[in-house]
């Protein structure tokens, strides 16, 4: 069994100067292009999830959700941010492209091949998932939760996460609670893939 790098939604609407952005998200590229040059020279699978709504979708205010237009399919704010490592061949994983779910984990998405993602990571042979991204509080600790329900050990990159902070404190919480929920924590300088 070999661990997986997963990058969380780190796409142009969540950074700044985008539809609904994540206060100095873009501050985790650099910090994730280290774990994704990290992962690949170990040999080890990357996965990038992203946001992918259609124009209609219960997710956003207008049509009953609590969201701004974000995201959406085939715009630039649906395209990842310029500066990270997303190579040609990339493992990406399709989320919130159903019209009638909110999908904030990348367990919800699909790998193009139609694959549920935790399908995709055991086939691959992955059972252990680090997670980084955006945002903390919402995508990332779905993402993180989702692979302890699923029976994935699960690192939380402390260095590479920003959440939205909604009410003061909920990054934090967020953390808190997928510690609590068996996930580990690490950062860049202390990282041991195992």
């Amino acid at each position: 069994m070999k661990s997986a790098l997963v990058v969380v939604d780190v796409q142009n609407d969540f950074c700044d100067g985008g539809a609904l952005p994540v206060k100095g998200g873009q501050k985790t590229v650099p910090v994730l292009n280290k774990y994704i040059e990290l992962f690949k020279a170990a040999g080890l699978p990357v996965y990038f999830t992203r946001d992918w709504h259609p124009q209609r979708t219960v997710h956003f205010k207008e049509y009953g959700g609590v969201w701004p237009q974000h995201c959406v399919q085939g715009t630039r704010g649906a395209e990842f941010h310029t500066e990270l490592k997303v190579a040609p061949d990339a493992k990406v994983i399709t989320k919130g492209d159903d019209p009638d779910k909110d999908s904030y984990s990348g367990f919800d998405g699909k790998d193009p091949q139609g694959r549920k993602f935790a399908q995709a990571l055991k086939e691959e042979g992955v059972d252990h998932i680090y997670v980084g991204g955006l945002a903390a509080d919402y995508c990332v600790k779905a993402t993180a939760l989702d692979g302890l329900k699923g029976r994935f050990r699960v690192t939380v990159l402390l260095d590479a996460v920003k959440g939205v902070d909604v009410k003061e404190g909920d990054s934090e919480r967020a953390i808190d609670e997928m510690i609590e929920k068996g996930a580990g924590t690490t950062t860049i300088d202390e990282v041991e893939l195992v």
